[in-house]
């Protein structure tokens, strides 16, 4: 992943920082997790403008992400990294043992190749997920769900990430990047690591018209 500066041939291109992504499939998405999404227009059921200056913009799919994890104990391998245009992070397209595929977020450093797994105790490497009862004290986690089993809410946007600090019995204490405390039901799982494309943050337009 590298940072492109463009030179400042016009007034436009002068200030415009972009991210080159050359592990990321070129290709198509996989076509059954895609989902319609639909825009507006700025127009209500009537038709009627209820919303000016609203329109316009590249058509896109809905890529459907795995946010519960809960295909428990079947090994997956990645197959490809991939762009996702409704959210920051990049997102992996895995392949599990039984044949089924699944989107999930993308944890950083996670390559094309490596072998993950959702389980009760596997080991604390980027892409696993299990309890927070079983992630050793100090660990960085993402992905990671408020109520169990209702899927990711914390930590599932580019470079973002919790620290797992203390267990008291059925409930977890998380430090946020903001330094706020949280604490969760220990039952509760999380994926280990930090969220993939941590330089997103670093990306300048160069100019209002951009996209």
């Amino acid at each position: 992943m590298a940072i492109v500066k463009s030179k400042p041939t016009s007034p436009g291109s002068r200030f415009v920082i972009r991210i080159k992504n050359d592990e990321l499939h070129k290709g198509k998405p996989y076509a059954p997790l895609l989902a319609k999404k639909s825009k507006s227009g700025g127009r209500n059921n009537q038709g009627r403008i209820t919303t000016r200056h609203v329109g316009g913009g590249h058509k896109q799919h809905y890529r459907i992400i795995d946010f519960k994890r809960n295909k428990t104990d079947v090994p997956a391998v990645v197959e490809r990294l991939e762009y996702d245009p409704n959210r920051t992070a990049n997102i992996a397209l895995i392949l599990f043992k039984d044949g089924e595929r699944r989107y999930i977020i993308a944890p950083k450093g996670l390559v094309v190749g490596q072998e993950i797994i959702s389980s009760e105790t596997v080991p604390v490497k980027p892409g696993n997920c299990m309890p927070l009862r079983n992630i050793p004290m100090g660990t960085t986690v993402h992905c990671v769900e408020l109520k169990p089993g209702k899927g990711a809410q914390i930590a599932r946007s580019a470079g973002t990430s919790v620290q797992l600090v203390a267990k008291d019995g059925a409930h977890a204490t998380i430090r946020m990047r903001s330094g706020e405390m949280r604490k969760v039901m220990a039952d509760c799982h999380a994926v280990i690591g930090e969220v993939s494309n941590s330089e997103h943050n670093l990306i300048s337009l160069g100019k209002a018209g951009a996209t």
